[in-house]
C-alpha cells in the first residue's frame, strides 16, 4: 500500500549538510535554469492495453491476472523471455478467450500538471512533472513520454517516465522524473504525453499497508538539500521484503525541484518499524517542503 502521511516546511538551519545527490542524478546546479512549462497534455487511448512490469511480476502471474495464458503473453510481446523480465519492461496484453477472474483495468486518463525542466551546470536537464489521482482507486502501472521540441516546435529529444513507486492511492500525487543529457538546442520546450495508468484490482496482493510517522525535515542554510528522517511501520498483516519511502521536494510555486526514493535492507513484519534518514537535493530553486509517500511489498 501506498499513503501519503506528512509534509513539511522550510525549516533552515545553521549547519550544512554535505552534498547530496537525488534520485538518479548528478549534483544539483547552483544556477538553475527554468525551461519553459508545459505545453501539451495528450491522454492515453484505451488501446491497446499495455502493462509495465513491476519488481516481482512474473509471466504467469501477469497473464492470469488478465485472464490469458502465459504462450499467448508471449506471442503478443515477441522478445520476451519468461526468465528474464526486467521491470519497467512494456508488455501488449492481448485479448483472450478465457474468463479473468475479475473485469480487465481500463486505462485511466490523468491530467499530467507542473511539467518543468532544470538545466544542470553541465548543460543537461532533470525534466519532472507531477501526476494526481483524482479517482477513488488505487492506481499503479503509471508512465508518462517527455518531449523536448525546439523553437520551431520540431521534437529533438524524448524518452519514457516512470512513476517513482509502482501505485498510487486515490486523492495523492506522484512525481515522473526524466534526464536528458546535454543538448545543444538552447531554445526549447516540454510536453508531456500520458501512457499508462491502471486501476489496480481489487483483492491484489502484491502491496502491504504501512504508515509513516515522526516525520522530520531540516532544510540548510542553502536551501537546496533537505535531511528527511521518520518510520514506517507496517499497520496490517503481512511481511515486506521491499519497502520504499519517496520524498519529493517542492519548491514555493508547487513545482518539483527533487526527488529521493530511499529503500530499507530490513524486512519488516505486522506491528514491526524501521526508520529512515536520507538527504533529498534540488535541482532547481530552493526547497520549500517536501512531501513523503512509502510503499511496501512482499
Amino acid at each position: 500500500m501506498l499513503i501519503l502521511t506528512s509534509c513539511a516546511g522550510n525549516t533552515t538551519v545553521a549547519t550544512s549538510f554535505p552534498p547530496a545527490v537525488p534520485f538518479h542524478t548528478a549534483t544539483p546546479s547552483w544556477t538553475p535554469t527554468l525551461l519553459p512549462a508545459l505545453t501539451e497534455i495528450v491522454h492515453p487511448t484505451t488501446t491497446p492495453l499495455i502493462y509495465i512490469v513491476v519488481q516481482g511480476d512474473t509471466l504467469i502471474g501477469i497473464a492470469g491476472r488478465y485472464g490469458i495464458t502465459p504462450e499467448m503473453l508471449i506471442a503478443a510481446n515477441p522478445g520476451v523471455q519468461a526468465a528474464v523480465l526486467p521491470v519497467g519492461t512494456q508488455l501488449i496484453i492481448p485479448a483472450g478467450d478465457a474468463t479473468p477472474p475479475e473485469s480487465l483495468p481500463t486505462p485511466v486518463p490523468l491530467s499530467i500538471q507542473r511539467a518543468r525542466c532544470w538545466i544542470e551546470s553541465d548543460g543537461g536537464l532533470w525534466c519532472f512533472a507531477l501526476l494526481p489521482n483524482p479517482t477513488a482507486d488505487t492506481l499503479e502501472n503509471l508512465s508518462a513520454e517527455f518531449t523536448l521540441l525546439d523553437a520551431g516546435g520540431h521534437e529533438f529529444a524524448s524518452g519514457t517516465a516512470f512513476g517513482l513507486l509502482d501505485i498510487l492511492p486515490p486523492g495523492e500525487s506522484v512525481p515522473l522524473a526524466i534526464h536528458f543529457p546535454p543538448q545543444e538546442k538552447t531554445e526549447f520546450s516540454v510536453t508531456a504525453h500520458m501512457l499508462t495508468a491502471l486501476r489496480l484490482l481489487s483483492g491484489d496482493t502484491r502491496y502491504l499497508p504501512v504508515i509513516l510517522e515522526n516525520i522530520l525535515v531540516t532544510v540548510d542554510s542553502s536551501g537546496r538539500t533537505a535531511q528527511a528522517s521518520g518510520r514506517v511501520i507496517m499497520s496490517g498483516a503481512g511481511t515486506a521484503s521491499t519497502l520504499w519511502v519517496l520524498a519529493t521536494a517542492y519548491d514555493t510555486e508547487g513545482n518539483v525541484v527533487g526527488v529521493r526514493r530511499w529503500e530499507s535492507t530490513s524486512v519488516l513484519s505486522t506491528g514491526g518499524l524501521v526508520s529512515f534518514d536520507f538527504l533529498v537535493s534540488s535541482v532547481g530553486p530552493v526547497i520549500d517542503r517536501v512531501k513523503f509517500l512509502a510503499e511496501a511489498r512482499p
